[in-house]
């Protein structure tokens, strides 16, 4: 079995756990406040910002040089389809709203990996694609295009999207098969951890979280 194989099955929890989050299941119908929405999107646009560093980061360590190539189009894609996306709902990002306390923990959590194997790092990241592409995809088989939100759907329920996720996948697998048993369990603790922090995201944006001192 692939390492990827197996961190998912593990992750199956975390992933129901999601599907079934009010915040999911209130954009999928439409019915999500728009305060919730534009919450999450101010957020999402702090960590996508951090995000692609950290693709470009683990980018200049990789020494295979289409892994290389492929995290570097990962980063500026994520730029400018995000830029474009949030724009489309906000017409600017707010540069002044600071991130909640799980934005900057998922930020940090994900920055510190830049100290451990690269192999470690990427693993950190998986979830970030692997989540919001099978999250796309489900809600997308049962949204209308008259969802106020489907725009946003259609970005991460696409093809061109789900071919990035397969991409990314396949790198790490690479990577975990050339690693020792020790570099394999440390990638599924750093997957399981960001999985865990996409939930905190979602549930973070429906609550509306702030700082409480």
């Amino acid at each position: 079995m692939k390492w990827s194989e197996q961190v998912w099955q593990l992750a199956g929890p975390i992933y129901r756990s999601i599907l079934s989050h009010p915040f999911i299941i209130e954009l999928a119908n439409g019915t999500l406040a728009r305060e919730r929405f534009l919450f999450y999107l101010n957020q999402d646009a702090i960590y996508i910002d951090n995000y692609c560093r950290v693709l470009a980061h683990i980018a200049s360590r990789l020494d295979c040089k289409e892994h290389v190539a492929d995290f570097l189009r990962f980063a500026t894609d994520g730029i400018a389809v995000e830029k474009a996306l949030h724009e489309s709902y906000l017409g600017l990002i707010d540069p002044d709203v600071d991130p909640t306390p799980t934005c900057l923990l998922y930020n940090c959590f994900e920055t510190a990996q830049a100290m451990a194997p690269v192999e470690v790092e990427a693993a950190a990241i998986l979830p970030c694609f692997w989540i919001y592409q099978q999250v796309g995809k489900n809600i997308l088989e049962s949204s209308l295009p008259d969802n106020p939100y489907y725009r946003w759907i259609l970005t991460y329920g696409d093809e061109a999207f789900a071919e990035s996720t397969r991409r990314a996948i396949e790198i790490c697998d690479e990577l975990a098969e050339a690693g020792s048993e020790e570099i394999r369990a440390s990638m599924t603790d750093a997957f399981m951890t960001a999985a865990r922090m996409e939930w905190m995201f979602w549930n973070s944006a429906y609550n509306l979280e702030k700082w409480e001192i």
